[in-house]
């Protein structure tokens, strides 16, 4: 009888060790990275106003990174653009900076990239209603 596969007695090939720079690379696409990016800075915002857009983002990420890991493999770098609207007043920095670094922090956790440069936009502020304040029309 045959020896078959997982049996004593099968003869197996030699395990060879593949230098990781010669294994292949990982690419994500850069409409991935930025939708990562528009979720992260909606986690990164309390709430949005009630009439806002949605954050979205843009994103550029480098084909030919300078940055290498202790590895010698290069590592991707993404620069991000987040453009989102915010109620007003409120701590514009604050929201800016939390935005920041919520999305440099995602992006580097989910797609394994270093994220030296998160620019962002704020397109609108929306009046937030004094509380109290009456809804619709006043006669």
């Amino acid at each position: 009888m045959p020896a078959q596969p997982g049996r004593l007695g099968e003869t197996r090939r030699p395990v060879t060790v593949v230098a990781p720079a010669e294994r292949g690379a990982t690419r994500i696409a850069d409409r991935v990275v930025a939708k990562i990016a528009g979720q992260a800075a909606r986690e990164a915002l309390e709430a949005l106003p009630p009439d806002a857009v949605a954050p979205h983002a843009t994103v550029v990420v480098s084909a030919h990174p300078p940055l290498r890991s202790g590895g010698g493999t290069p590592i991707a770098t993404a620069r991000v653009r987040v453009s989102l609207e915010l109620d007003y007043p409120s701590d514009i920095g604050g929201q800016c900076n939390a935005v920041r670094r919520h999305v440099a922090e995602r992006v580097g956790a989910l797609a394994g990239m270093e994220v030296p440069e998160v620019a962002v936009h704020v397109e609108r502020l929306h009046l937030a209603p004094a509380p109290g304040a009456a809804h619709g029309r006043m006669q």
